[in-house]
C-alpha cells in the first residue's frame, strides 16, 4: 500500500514556522492501529487523514499517541493541499469529523478561514495544581477540553517554564496559557504532554476557548492572536455566539509517499 503525504507549516507564511502537520490523503480508511502508528512515526503535533465522501472530505486527527475530536492547524493544513494541489479552483472545502462535525475552509485571499464550533470555558477555582504545573500563578482559570490559564500580560505568559510532568497529570487534554498581546488581542501558549505534544507551536483548536473569552473580555468580534511558541504563529479570529472562525496562511514543506506492505 502506498498513501501520498504532505508536510505543511500552518498559521504561517514561511517554511520553519508556524505549525507543520502531516497530511494523508486515503481513497478509504485504513485501520485505526495504522493511522496511529503513521502519526507515531511522523512524531508531529498531528497527522491528518481525508478520504473523500459526498460533498466533500472525511477527517481524523491523530497525534503521536492518540485520536482526537477537533484539530485546527491541521484541517488548515489539509485543506491548502486539497483547495492548491488537488481542486486548484475551488474557493471552499468541507470537511465532516468522525462524529458529525462539519468543517468549512474558505479561501479569503491569501488566507484560509475555518468554520469551528465555540468551545467556552468555565471557570474554576482548582488554579493552585495549574500554578505549579506552571511555575506561576493565574489571575483566572477556565477549563473547557483543556484548561485555560489566563495571565495579566504578555511578558509573564513568555517566561512560563512548565513542568511537563505536572502538566500530564492534570484532567484536561492540555494547558493554554494567554495574556493580552503587545502587537495584537491576545496571545498565547499551550502544553500537551499526554498527548505526546510538550508544547505545540500553534494550536487551532485551543482558539475555540480563547476566543470567545477574549471576544467577551476586549468587546469585540474580531481579534487578532499570536502563538508565542518558539516557531510562533499568526491567527486571525472571530468570536460568531456558538461558532468561531480562525485562519490563517499556510506552505508547503514537502511531500512524498508512504510504504507500507
Amino acid at each position: 500500500m502506498q498513501i501520498k503525504q504532505y508536510q505543511i507549516d500552518a498559521f504561517t507564511d514561511h517554511v520553519f514556522g508556524g505549525n507543520p502537520a502531516a497530511v494523508c490523503l486515503l481513497d478509504a480508511w485504513i485501520s485505526e492501529e495504522t493511522m496511529q502508528a503513521i502519526a507515531a512515526e511522523n512524531n508531529l503535533s498531528e497527522t491528518v487523514y481525508c478520504v473523500p465522501v459526498a460533498g466533500g472530505y472525511g477527517i481524523r486527527w491523530f497525534t503521536p499517541r492518540f485520536e482526537i475530536g477537533l484539530a485546527g492547524h491541521p484541517t488548515l493544513a489539509a485543506a491548502w493541499v486539497i483547495l492548491n494541489d488537488i481542486n486548484p479552483d475551488a474557493r471552499e472545502v468541507r470537511f465532516t469529523s468522525k462524529d458529525g462535525e462539519v468543517l468549512t475552509v474558505v479561501c479569503d485571499g491569501e488566507k484560509l478561514m475555518m468554520d469551528f464550533p465555540s468551545v467556552p470555558g468555565t471557570f474554576s477555582d482548582d488554579i493552585d495544581p495549574v500554578a505549579k504545573a506552571l511555575g506561576a500563578k493565574p489571575e483566572a482559570y477556565l477549563v473547557a477540553r483543556d484548561g485555560m490559564a489566563v495571565f495579566p500580560d504578555e511578558a509573564t505568559v513568555a517566561r512560563l517554564q512548565p513542568d511537563m510532568a505536572r502538566i500530564a497529570v492534570l484532567d484536561p487534554m492540555g494547558i493554554i496559557a494567554t495574556a493580552p498581546g503587545d502587537s495584537c488581542d491576545f496571545v498565547s501558549r499551550f502544553f500537551a504532554p499526554k498527548a505526546g505534544i510538550p508544547e505545540d507551536p500553534v494550536t487551532g483548536s485551543a482558539h475555540c476557548t480563547l476566543i470567545p473569552y477574549w471576544g467577551e473580555r476586549l468587546g469585540q468580534s474580531k481579534l487578532l492572536a499570536r502563538q508565542i511558541s518558539e516557531r510562533g504563529g499568526l491567527l486571525h479570529c472571530e468570536h460568531r455566539g456558538d461558532r468561531v472562525t480562525l485562519g490563517g496562511t499556510a506552505v508547503p514543506f514537502m511531500q512524498g509517499t508512504i510504504t507500507l506492505p
